[in-house]
């Protein structure tokens, strides 16, 4: 007798595997865009002077004090409802831009609700670690700079902010593992990722065990991995870099 039940069917671990894919591909877009918006938001918070880093600590502040999966169902429900209807007819269409043997294909709604709502949310997270290793940063390093004649704006793009990113370096990475894991929230706004597949096989063939025990050794690979290369990343800062 078999413990574990029956394998899968080929077709059915292709639907987890093409889920993967989208939620690699996601994962990997949201890092990327959070990344630079959260370096964005962090500056502008310390050098934008006291109106922006007011309006700035506000909507960090929102955005982190809010569910992640209520912004989702305001992106998707709440963005589309005020949207003008040909507008949500036109993004719900799908479309593509032939370029010689490539075809550029527009992404579906879900998609870019996705891609947003985890992308906001990634960013106000990474912004406050970048924050953190500014406030880091030994205030004799600062001085020094000074010193040497180096204006504030200066201090902070030469000194301060290369320190400041090897400080938070590990703390991004963690917000990259749970951005990776964020994506599974996405499947309630109809996104095909990894555990909206995993769904769709347990659905179709009743084998939740098999279904969603692929889906996890999955996941915790692509975290294992993602971990791996934050850290290898870490061990080759300069030497006498400050980390955490």
């Amino acid at each position: 007798m078999n413990l574990f039940g029956d394998p899968l069917a080929p077709r059915y671990l292709i639907w987890l595997l093409q889920g993967f894919g989208v939620t690699l591909a996601l994962s990997a877009t949201v890092c990327m865009a959070g990344t630079a918006l959260g370096l964005a938001l962090c500056c502008l918070r310390e050098a934008g002077g006291r109106l922006g880093g007011a309006v700035t600590a506000a909507g960090i502040g929102l955005v982190r004090n809010t569910p992640l999966l209520v912004q989702l169902f305001v992106w998707y429900f709440g963005v589309a409802a005020l949207m003008p209807g040909g507008l949500t007819a036109w993004l719900n269409t799908p479309h593509s831009l032939p370029l010689g043997p490539v075809e550029l294909r527009w992404p579906a709604y879900e998609t870019l609700a996705g891609f947003l709502g985890l992308t906001l949310y990634a960013a106000a997270y990474i912004a406050e670690e970048c924050r953190a290793g500014l406030n880091g940063v030994r205030p004799a390093q600062r001085a020094a700079a000074r010193a040497l004649g180096l204006t504030e704006s200066q201090i902070f793009r030469h000194v301060a902010l290369p320190q400041a990113l090897r400080i938070a370096w590990l703390p991004v990475v963690g917000q990259y593992l749970n951005t990776l894991k964020n994506t599974s929230l996405t499947m309630t706004i109809g996104l095909a990722e990894l555990s909206y597949a995993a769904r769709q096989v347990e659905t179709e063939t009743f084998q939740a065990f098999q279904a969603f025990g692929i889906a996890t050794l999955l996941y915790v690979g692509a975290v294992a991995a993602v971990e791996a290369i934050g850290h290898a990343v870490a061990r080759r800062a300069p030497a006498g870099a400050p980390r955490r």
